[in-house]
């Protein structure tokens, strides 16, 4: 029996199935991605308070690797092969997703900030605009991460120094005043050690740490690895509230920095001669120029009810071991009251309530999330959820509270709870006033354009670029050794040429050998993309991504030399026909992408963005809304209306092609009509313009998941032809030592002559 013979089908059928399952598998995952959005839209938490991240899908090649790379689970997830922000709101900006992605398709921003007045109008020196020489840094700015808070106090101790040498400051003034001695004071107050700047910090707390100074007792905070001015490298990603505060207790002593704690910032003016002095209850200073580092959260937010003022109420949570056997109120319901009731449940005897003006949980940690709705179903910890307070007694809490059936009219009753502790966490007033004071503006107006991020391409450029030389070395092949390529292939045994150019001749053999190696490079970057292996590789993905495009390229074209330009009916010629298919689908993938809707910047657009170019769009048609261009505008709307994607991946390429050459079709013969009629051509050409952006506006807002589907579908067929391309290549090359009659020596670095 010829096990081979049934071996072969058995193998393709296991594989075919295999295939289905995973494919099964993906899309179920993209279901569960897209009604986890759905259900963070619903919730609120799809969009970030500050930082979130961006994500140019014209770059996104869907390999998961900022999904595993983020922290914080459930920021990002897949959906059609490509990355998605689910629960925006989760986000701390660590940043690693972009760290992470290996073809820079992914950045933090603050959003959509034109209509914000919570954030200081800066330039990207974090200089005040309008303010020369007051810089503001960390919190305040709305990036809250430690890293970027150090990065900021870095950038403006530095720029500071670069001033002060071109035009020094006064014997009587300091080269720059810190205010707030968090972690972008501190960098700040180290870097001006460090080049030698006469600086004092300011803080109104008692010791150094600012914000984290603050935080619970053993709370971990997240750093991400970075680098202290005078220190070196952080390179845990974790270090507890104690362990931060007290490495800059060290080096503020260790440096001699001079620091001032429990000293308030009282005023902030600056003088005709472009200075500033600061009044302090310790007396005013003059500074050259002034860093605020002050954070976001100022003083704490009150309630404002009776009762606010007896001391069993706090706004900070700093030792919950302290507490046993109380009744405790947690007023809030993001992360540090969340935190708060935890720890505190955590101790014996302590009977915790939480209360939130709010329905349910939506901008919490994915980890607080689960480890507070775990503490509930245990009655450890209860939520009053609608719920605000009323009053706070000695001895009692008065909370308004809806009822936990509610009906389609919800009336809240009074509840009075047996109480020992409130622990309020409301937010905190931000310090807004004191910095208007000082001439920091919150205009949007005033804040630098976004501008759209640059296109720093894959790579497709440089490897594109050398696959045209080498298709010209070819050409230039094909030329020089012509009588020979265009003999049949029986005949070519008998010209003076076939032992130099056939398959297993010297510049044929060598061919395929530099075909093959460059096949295999071309599937290490597979292997550098994997989380678990992928660190045993050197070099960035992003280097990985362009080396992945360029060997792809290169070894198609390097095949066709190997194959003397000869498709045979061999194992080698069915690899070399699977290559081109591959490779003509790269292509293809190409065409599908110009087809998903996209902003300017090359940002995939949702269908809200989409749904508002119509409207847009709409106008200018009212302006050309006569004569030729009423006509033109029915004969869109009615390809369009006609325009049928289908249900199946052929069926909706098919579909898309189709569409577009009946609007080319129509294009000419308007063209053709708007020239009979005498039309100006200006006008023909504006109105035709926006024809064909309408044509395209409405097709992808008509056929909005038919085209993602596409893509996503395109994906993984590109991704199995590339397996079978793998499987031809290694029957080739084992058929090619095993029977070929391959003699390595005629290669030419190996010895052998003509």
């Amino acid at each position: 029996m010829n096990w081979f013979a049934f071996a072969v089908p058995l193998g393709l059928l296991l594989l075919a199935i295999a295939a289905l399952l995973r494919r099964r598998a993906e899309l179920h995952g993209y279901e569960e991605s897209l009604a986890a959005r759905a259900e963070a839209k619903g919730r609120g938490s799809h969009r970030a308070r500050l930082q979130h991240p961006k994500v140019d899908l014209t770059q996104c090649i869907g390999c998961g690797a900022c999904v595993r790379a983020c922290p914080e689970d459930g920021v990002l997830a897949l959906a059609f092969g490509q990355a998605v922000v689910v629960h925006g709101a989760r986000c701390v900006g660590h940043g690693a997703c972009a760290v992470a992605c290996p073809t820079n398709a992914i950045a933090l921003t603050l959003g959509d900030v034109k209509e914000r007045r919570d954030l200081p109008a800066i330039d990207d020196k974090l200089e005040a605009v309008g303010v020369p020489g007051l810089f503001l840094a960390g919190e305040i700015t709305g990036f809250a991460l430690v890293r970027t808070a150090v990065g900021h106090g870095t950038l403006v101790a530095r720029e500071v120094a670069a001033r002060i040498a071109a035009a020094p400051s006064a014997q009587d003034e300091l080269d720059l005043l810190v205010v707030g001695l968090g972690p972008a004071g501190l960098a700040c107050l180290l870097a001006a050690k460090e080049q030698g700047l006469r600086a004092v910090g300011l803080d109104q707390a008692a010791e150094v740490g600012g914000t984290v100074a603050a935080y619970p007792r053993k709370k971990l905070v997240m750093t991400q690895p970075m680098d202290l001015p005078l220190h070196g490298r952080l390179g845990r990603l974790e270090y507890t509230k104690e362990e931060l505060v007290l490495l800059w207790q060290e080096l503020a002593q260790q440096h001699k920095l001079d620091v001032r704690t429990g000293t308030a910032l009282q005023g902030l003016a600056r003088r005709a001669d472009g200075t500033f002095e600061v009044t302090t209850p310790a007396g005013i200073f003059h500074a050259r120029h002034v860093c605020l580092a002050v954070g976001r959260r100022g003083s704490p937010q009150k309630l404002g009810v009776p009762g606010e003022d007896l001391g069993k109420v706090a706004y900070a949570l700093l030792d919950a071991e302290s507490y046993t056997g109380r009744s405790v109120l947690v007023v809030g319901g993001g992360d540090s009251a969340i935190e708060a009731a935890l720890a505190l449940a955590e101790q014996a005897g302590n009977q915790v309530t939480i209360s939130y003006r709010r329905g349910t949980f939506s901008r919490l940690k994915t980890r607080n999330e689960e480890r507070i709705l775990a503490a509930v179903e245990a009655g450890a910890v209860h939520v009053l959820f609608d719920s605000t307070v009323e009053a706070i007694t000695p001895d009692t809490v008065q909370l308004l509270c809806a009822p936990e059936d509610r009906g389609a009219v919800i009336t809240k009753t009074l509840v009075e709870l047996p109480n020992d502790e409130v622990f309020i966490f409301a937010g905190g007033t931000p310090p807004f006033p004191l910095l208007e004071a000082a001439g920091v503006s919150f205009d949007p107006e005033l804040r630098p354009p976004e501008l759209p991020p640059p296109d720093r391409g894959t790579g497709l450029l440089v490897a594109l670029s050398a696959t045209l030389l080498g298709l010209l070395g070819l050409l230039l092949m094909r030329a020089v050794f012509g009588e020979y390529y265009s003999l049949p292939g029986p005949f070519r045994s008998g010209s003076l040429d076939h032992d130099l150019l056939r398959p297993q001749g010297r510049i044929g053999l060598l061919a395929g050998v530099v075909a093959t190696g460059l096949f295999f490079v071309n599937l290490l970057y597979l292997w550098r993309r994997s989380p678990r292996f992928g660190g045993a590789l050197p070099g960035t993905l992003k280097s990985w991504m362009s080396l992945h495009i360029a060997t792809g390229l290169g070894s198609c074209l390097v095949a066709l030399l190997h194959s003397s330009f000869l498709v045979r009916d061999s194992a080698g010629g069915h690899a070399l026909l699977a290559m081109v298919i591959v490779v003509a689908a790269g292509v293809v993938g190409r065409w599908f992408y110009a087809f998903v809707p996209r902003a300017q910047n090359g940002r995939q657009q949702d269908l809200e963005e989409l749904t508002t170019q119509v409207t847009a769009i709409a106008g200018e048609w009212d302006r050309h809304g006569r004569g030729f261009g009423s006509q033109v505008r029915v004969q869109i709307e009615g390809l369009v209306a006609a325009a049928q994607l289908g249900r199946g991946f052929f069926a909706r390429a098919i579909g898309l092609l189709r569409s577009q050459l009946r609007l080319r079709r129509e294009m000419s013969r308007l063209r053709a009509q708007a020239r009979a009629e005498g039309i100006p051509i200006t006008e023909v050409g504006r109105v035709l313009a926006l024809a064909q952006r309408s044509h395209r506006l409405a097709l992808q807002l008509t056929h909005y998941e038919e085209v993602r589907g596409l893509l996503s579908v395109w994906r993984y067929l590109h991704r199995w032809l590339a397996l079978l391309l793998l499987l031809l290549t290694m029957v080739h090359v084992v058929t090619a030592l095993r029977y070929g009659g391959v003699d390595f020596s005629v290669l030419p670095l190996l010895g052998g002559g003509r």
